[in-house]
């Protein structure tokens, strides 16, 4: 029997519920796949609790990422076919153990990716090469700052910042997040639980600042991310977790003729030329060590309540699975 992870309303954890779903005929253009593992992110939070906008009147399936077997293809889809592994990431739809879904959006997945790895990389990883070739190109020798360093953002953003020749500073909330960030190729991490964030990366830059921060982490950062960007450097925000920043003016960014960005995935995704390149850049980087996808925690689909919980508390790092 198909069956889907969906919230009945915005509201906590307690609203995601199971449901029986029929199983998906896909529509010309579209493939059916059963999904083999889904992944978990911060935009599904903001998705469930209201902060992004909620789509649908009721039961809507959550859900960002995802990777499986196609068992299904519609009229006109010639570029895939049954059998086909295959990943993707798009809002919502994911929580199910099958999906009908656009072709357009689908990427195969090498056999050498297994399905977990697909999982937890389509939405976080693309989200690092846009971040780093597109929100703001990094150089070699650029110093930037990332915060949620032990995330899966951002294990994934720190290995990747070293490959390009970036100095690279992180934040991370106590001693083994800052750790496991060391141990991603951070060239420094600060615990925030315990250091002044601010004064410490002026400290390391020689108080010249960082070229670029990426700012995921929104009120509980995004001032420290404006005191510490240097002159002309680029400030991109790419999320939420604790809560929009409600102190910003524009004038704040004359404080060193700042840029500051705020991006979204899916603006991306939806480009397919953007798509296949950025999906062969992230695979050959996975394929040939560059980047070590960290699964830290695995949770049954029909836990997704308390995985939910988990990240919402901090207690999770690198990347979370389900599946079902």
């Amino acid at each position: 029997m198909a069956y889907a992870m969906a919230a009945a309303t915005t509201g906590g954890s307690e609203v995601i519920h199971k449901i029986d779903i029929d199983m998906p005929s896909p529509a010309a253009g579209e493939v059916v796949i059963r999904h083999a593992a889904i992944g978990i992110n911060f935009i599904d939070i903001y998705i469930r609790t209201g902060a992004y906008p909620w789509p649908v009147e009721r039961d809507l399936i959550l859900g960002s990422e995802a990777a499986g077997v196609i068992e299904v293809v519609g009229e006109g889809v010639s570029a895939l076919a049954v059998g086909d592994r295959v990943a993707y990431t798009i809002p919502n739809g994911a929580y199910a153990t099958h999906r009908a879904i656009n072709a357009d959006l689908v990427v195969r997945l090498p056999d050498a990716i297994p399905f977990e790895v697909g999982a937890a990389i389509m939405l976080k990883g693309l989200t690092v090469a846009y971040l780093l070739r597109d929100s703001y190109a990094v150089k070699s020798g650029d110093t930037v700052l990332f915060h949620a360093a032990a995330g899966g953002v951002g294990l994934l953003a720190g290995q990747w910042l070293k490959s390009l020749g970036a100095t690279v500073i992180g934040t991370a909330g106590g001693a083994q997040k800052c750790a496991l960030a060391a141990a991603n190729a951070y060239d420094h991490v600060i615990d925030y639980n315990s250091a002044d964030v601010a004064a410490e990366v002026m400290r390391l830059t020689g108080d010249a600042g960082v070229h670029c921060a990426y700012d995921s982490v929104g009120q509980d950062t995004m001032a420290t991310s404006l005191a510490v960007t240097r002159r002309h450097g680029t400030i991109v925000n790419f999320g939420q977790a604790s809560g929009p920043y409600t102190d910003f003016k524009i004038g704040d960014l004359a404080v060193g003729s700042l840029h500051l960005t705020r991006p979204s995935l899916f603006h991306f995704v939806a480009d397919r030329a953007w798509l296949e390149a950025a999906c062969a850049d992230l695979f050959a980087r996975v394929m040939d060590g560059t980047l070590d996808v960290s699964i830290n925690q695995t949770f049954a689909l029909e836990d997704v309540a308390a995985a939910h919980n988990a990240l919402a508390a901090r207690q999770t790092t690198g990347c979370t699975v389900l599946t079902p």
